[in-house]
């Protein structure tokens, strides 16, 4: 199942990039997320690994990824190898202007538990694809907070 949304960001690409690839800062914008580097590799390149974890309380799910591409400052990609999230995903940054860009997130997801899950992942497509439109508008306020100096 493809899910994506696109942004106008307020912020040169190179910076937006630098921003969207600090994974460990993810969880400022990404909504009941947080993101770690793994160890076993820079995940700054390809064949780095990264974890997601996303959700509340219990309902929390871990999503272990492996950069496969890595193209700064315009596109990352990755393979979630979860056993809820599996596929491949990716972040684009298309410069439109000297200070705006592009960012389209998009995410080609496997379902879990055969047909319940293809049933179950049709009916969460709407909330998926809402729920990376809210993350990549909250990018947008945090990069505008960011270059005005907040953090």
């Amino acid at each position: 199942m493809r899910i994506a949304a696109a942004s106008t960001i307020d912020l040169p690409a190179r910076e937006a990039w630098s921003l969207l690839t600090d994974w460990e800062r993810q969880g400022a914008w990404m909504p009941a997320t947080t993101v770690t580097a793994q160890e076993t590799g820079d995940a700054g390149d390809a064949d780095g690994r990264i974890e997601a974890r996303t959700g509340i309380g219990p309902l929390t799910f871990r999503d272990p990824m492996l950069v496969t591409v890595w193209q700064p400052p315009r596109r990352c990609e990755v393979w979630h190898a979860g056993r809820i999230v599996r596929g491949p995903g990716a972040f684009t940054v298309e410069p439109t202007g000297p200070r705006q860009c592009r960012v389209t997130w998009q995410e080609d997801l496997d379902p879990p538990f055969g047909r319940i899950g293809r049933i179950t992942l049709k009916v969460a497509r709407p909330l998926a694809r809402l729920g990376l439109w809210i993350a990549l508008r909250r990018f947008n306020r945090y990069a505008t907070r960011i270059r005005r100096g907040g953090r």
